[in-house]
């Protein structure tokens, strides 16, 4: 036989003492990994929306005649430009070759064929 002890004014229950508090959310660890990954998702969604865009057009250009010139050891691009263009106008060639072989900087490296605008 067990014995209980009874405090007079004292009616809490061990199931009141567990309650949540109103208004307050808890996750559990895979609740938090799903949250994550939907923000990671959304994150990826505005990106592609919002992102940078092909400017790509049906129309044709204008086609430029080049020449192949191969990179030697010590050559940069603004000397092969500078060989190319006319006096004070390297800068706006060597964007041109920059355009034209799909460069993201003057770096080249030796070997390499780029199409230099003839002319």
């Amino acid at each position: 036989m067990s014995t209980v002890a009874m405090y007079p004014g004292l009616t809490r229950t061990a199931a009141s003492r567990r309650s949540p508090r109103s208004g307050s959310v808890r996750l559990t660890r895979r609740g938090r990994i799903v949250v994550v990954l939907v923000m990671v998702g959304l994150l990826l969604a505005l990106l592609a929306v919002f992102g940078p865009h092909s400017a790509a057009t049906g129309e044709v250009g204008t086609p430029v005649r080049t020449r192949t010139v191969e990179v030697a050891p010590g050559d940069t691009l603004w000397g092969i430009a500078s060989q190319a263009a006319e006096p004070g106008q390297v800068r706006d060639m060597v964007h041109q070759i920059e355009e034209l072989n799909a460069l993201s900087g003057p770096e080249v490296t030796v070997g390499q064929e780029i199409a230099v605008p003839v002319g």
